[in-house]
């Protein structure tokens, strides 16, 4: 159901009343699953819907200069496209990293259900507003940190986006990025993010096999990459196991043993 995971997020940024629950759960939808590369969106579509990603991940991307360039990453409970409410032409591609499946539902239903509820509007605005910050952020990493920097932040945003809604267990979680996508997301080389990887882990800072991510030092790689959670303006995470005060996420404690 697209509902659930979409429930989580907007709790975890904004709260959301037992009524606008029942809302995003009747809310129609059609479900499609997708390949690694398969479209959902193409530069210059107008749409009609948006989308709730259900499971695995979305790269809004676009091709400059025969260089193809990563500008966000979306996760289950994300809605990629929801700016097409007011934009409805699409500026680039959405495409699918690995396997994922996604939930399409109506302009108009969503236009409804916000009319309904100034509780759903103003949670779809903040959303949006969230995004943009994340936008932002992403333009600084990569105009002001070297490479380590680079893909340490972008693998601690991911963590913490994913323990909002629940994908994470014990500092571990699935990421079914290519080496290839994090260099279309970081802007570097393939070479040198393969080199860039290998220092994260010969520092034991994170082990990454089989799609299988796990944050061993979590402090020291947020040191690293000069990684802060604010701009990620969470409120009530999921489950909250292992995430600090003041919105610390995975970094207000490590593993035993490990530092």
């Amino acid at each position: 159901m697209p509902h659930q995971k979409l429930i989580a997020r907007l709790r975890a940024v904004v709260g959301l009343s037992e009524q606008d629950q029942v809302r995003l759960r009747r809310m129609p939808y059609k479900v499609r699953s997708l390949g690694r590369g398969e479209y959902v969106v193409r530069e210059g579509e107008k749409l009609s819907s948006c989308i709730v990603v259900m499971s695995g991940f979305l790269a809004r991307q676009r091709v400059v200069n025969a260089r193809n360039q990563i500008s966000s990453f979306y996760l289950a409970g994300d809605m990629p496209d929801l700016p097409s409410l007011h934009l409805p032409v699409a500026d680039c591609d959405l495409c699918s990293v690995g396997s994922s499946t996604i939930a399409s539902v109506p302009h108009s239903s969503l236009r409804e259900m916000m009319k309904e509820s100034c509780g759903l509007t103003h949670a779809f605005w903040r959303e949006t507003l969230i995004h943009a910050a994340i936008y932002r952020e992403w333009v600084q990493n990569l105009g002001s940190r070297h490479a380590l920097g680079r893909v340490a932040h972008l693998l601690c945003e991911l963590a913490t986006r994913m323990e909002f809604v629940g994908l994470v267990d014990n500092l571990s979680f699935r990421l079914p990025l290519t080496q290839q996508d994090v260099a279309d997301a970081c802007g570097l080389s393939i070479v040198h993010v393969n080199r860039t990887i290998q220092e994260l882990r010969r520092e034991g800072l994170i082990e990454w096999q089989n799609q299988n991510l796990t944050l061993l030092r979590p402090q020291e790689l947020q040191d690293v990459a000069e990684f802060s959670p604010e701009y990620l303006h969470e409120l009530n995470p999921c489950g909250g196991s292992k995430l600090g005060k003041a919105g610390l996420g995975f970094f207000g404690t490590s593993p035993p043993g490990l530092i």
